[in-house]
């Protein structure tokens, strides 16, 4: 009898790219229980007690936009809350306490925003970040983050826009559209690939095409990133550098060139 020698299975292997920390400052605030905001090159995280309980970035609508969107809660009411308060974490605080909206729909509001900007504000960037001890942010009655939970999170997002498209380019430039005569022009897609299809224009990037429809800039990356591995979209070329005058051409005329000379020797007196 033929004994088939089957090798061992190979030992697991720890994917050190989805365990690193993203930024070491924010994991040792986290380790110290700190209170303050950090403040990266995209964005800003607000730490209470080494939690995260807030976030913004200008590339990611913030809780007013993705409230009063789409009917959530009407533009006016959060005016008056937001005029009531310091800022929007404590407009949406007032909101839960007054009950304006369920605690559920404004709890996940607030959780949608926060990873949502968190995403970006923990981008590489190419500035160190800033920390600054403040008593100002507190654990409120809206939801907070463990800094490992945001930052999972990010790295698993970064991972699944690299396989629907690994080319980032259509994530910050304006984007347009495929050729109408191209084969994917004309190819279906669905009703939210169709709305950012829509407001592509050369102009809007994929975070202005999340702020005009309301929604996250997150999963306004995921159709856009789906659309260009379609060919649908693409980003826009940066324009091309002119090319510099050609050089004047040589004086052949003698009394021009005496001139020239004259002027030349009068300048260096």
């Amino acid at each position: 009898m033929t004994v088939v020698q089957t090798p061992p299975p190979p030992l697991p292997v720890r994917d050190r790219s989805a365990t690193r920390a993203l930024s070491p400052m924010l994991t040792r605030l986290a380790e110290e229980r700190a209170t303050g905001v950090l403040e990266r090159e995209h964005g800003t995280l607000y730490l209470a007690e080494g939690r995260v309980v807030h976030a913004v970035s200008p590339l990611a609508p913030g809780i007013d936009v993705l409230l009063t969107a789409h009917g959530t809660l009407a533009a006016a009411a959060w005016q008056r809350a937001a005029a009531r308060t310091g800022g929007p974490l404590r407009a949406a605080e007032l909101l839960l306490e007054s009950g304006a909206l369920p605690a559920g729909a404004l709890e996940l509001c607030h959780l949608d925003a926060l990873y949502d900007a968190g995403y970006f504000t923990l981008a590489p960037s190419s500035t160190p970040g800033r920390f600054r001890y403040d008593n100002a942010p507190r654990v409120g009655p809206l939801p907070s983050v463990p800094v490992v939970a945001l930052e999972r999170e990010t790295l698993r997002r970064r991972l699944m826009l690299h396989r629907l498209w690994p080319d980032p380019a259509a994530d910050s430039a304006p984007l347009i559209r495929a050729d109408p005569a191209h084969p994917a022009a004309t190819a279906p897609v669905t009703p939210r690939q169709r709305a950012v299809l829509d407001r592509v224009d050369g102009i809007r990037t994929a975070t202005a095409i999340a702020r005009n429809l309301g929604r996250q800039a997150f999963h306004t990356l995921v159709d856009v990133r789906r659309l260009a591995a379609a060919g649908q979209i693409a980003p826009l070329a940066p324009a091309a550098t002119e090319p510099a005058p050609p050089p004047p051409p040589p004086v052949t005329d003698p009394d021009i060139a005496l001139l020239k000379r004259l002027r030349d020797a009068l300048e260096a007196l």
